[in-house]
């Protein structure tokens, strides 16, 4: 009997040394598969730098998570007076592919990518999707332009606050389409349905800028901003842009004189209510409506960069559908929400 237990118990040992040798040969010995990190993926990716919000928000729209971007001015943030800080230098000198807007938007970018010796491909956006932009006035010496020039006062310059016509915003998804196809042309099938998708979006938004427009008595049709950033909206949706207290830079420093011709204006033309703007100090228009005894929108605009999350307007659409219902609303018309499925016909 005791044989027979013996016997069993060096069988069942014996199992038992076997089970925990394997498991121990599964613990240790070859290496193992470990999932990658976000950080890992990221590196392995080709590298883009967005200068602006909305030249961001486009990007990562059509290519989603096929590429790392790095988008550089913040929300908050006014492209004309921001400084440049020294991760984006190494940032711009890491790229595989460089997108600014151009047209002087970014000064102080523009002078970092103009000074780089990075080989990457640099895409002034705005530029390739506007060539014949429409004219603004320079008011403040010093300020670079295309080829970070300064300009003297009073000069004529390129407006590049082109994205707030979305016909434009759709030649900018198309810049950004092919460039992103050239750096990862393995991706070209993605970029083209993402790309069609937003324009498709685009041209929606549209016309649904265009029926909320029509909402606004024809005769209060005139808006009045902080600095000229709304030109390409004005013209693109029949508003009359009736002053503005800076010119195409938030850089410009207003005097008193131009804040009392500013109030002028408004009187002679009738303005109902007028706007402040996020990247700009609320204070001046304020000081502008009082004089002036009109109503200043307690919706400021979203002229220069996208909003931060939760505000609304923290995408480029969001920010078109922001603008357009403060705008409507200021100015005695109905913005009604926007629907993506519909089109609907703006009224003459």
């Amino acid at each position: 009997m005791l044989k027979k237990l013996l016997g069993k118990t060096r069988r069942w040992g014996g199992v038992a040394v076997l089970a925990i040798g394997l498991g121990l040969a599964g613990c240790s010995g070859s290496p193992q598969a470990s999932n990658p990190t976000p950080e890992s993926r990221a590196a392995n990716l080709p590298k883009v730098v967005a200068t602006t919000g909305v030249i961001c928000d486009i990007t990562k729209e059509i290519a989603e998570s096929s590429i790392d971007t790095i988008c550089l001015i913040k929300p908050g943030d006014a492209p004309h007076a921001y400084q440049s800080k020294p991760e984006d230098r190494k940032a711009i000198e890491t790229a595989n592919l460089i997108l600014y807007a151009g047209y002087g938007h970014e000064p102080s970018i523009i002078k970092l990518i103009k000074s780089t010796t990075n080989s990457a491909p640099k895409i002034a956006v705005h530029e390739l999707a506007v060539p014949k932009p429409l004219m603004g006035e320079h008011e403040h010496e010093g300020e670079q332009t295309t080829e970070a020039q300064p300009h003297a006062e009073g000069e004529k310059v390129p407006d590049p606050h082109v994205w707030h016509n979305p016909q434009n915003g759709i030649r900018m998804v198309e810049v950004i389409r092919d460039e992103l196809k050239k750096i990862a042309p393995s991706n070209a099938e993605l970029y083209t349905k993402n790309a069609a998708k937003l324009t498709t979006d685009l041209q929606k938004l549209d016309l649904w800028i265009k029926a909320q427009i029509a909402t606004i008595p024809a005769d209060k049709r005139k808006l009045v901003t902080t600095h000229d950033a709304l030109s390409y909206y004005a013209d693109a949706y029949g508003l009359e842009v009736a002053g503005a207290l800076q010119g195409v830079s938030t850089e410009e420093q207003p005097t008193a004189a131009r804040i009392a011709e500013l109030s002028s204006e408004i009187k002679t033309a009738g303005v109902p209510t007028i706007f402040a703007e996020t990247t700009t100090n609320p204070k001046l228009m304020e000081t502008v409506a009082r004089e002036a005894n009109v109503k200043i929108s307690d919706k400021e605009l979203y002229s220069d960069e996208l909003g931060g999350p939760g505000s609304g307007a923290d995408t480029y659409e969001g920010m078109l559908k922001t603008n357009t219902c403060a705008i409507v609303s200021g100015l005695g018309g109905n913005c009604t929400p926007f629907a993506r499925e519909a089109t609907p016909t703006p009224k003459p």
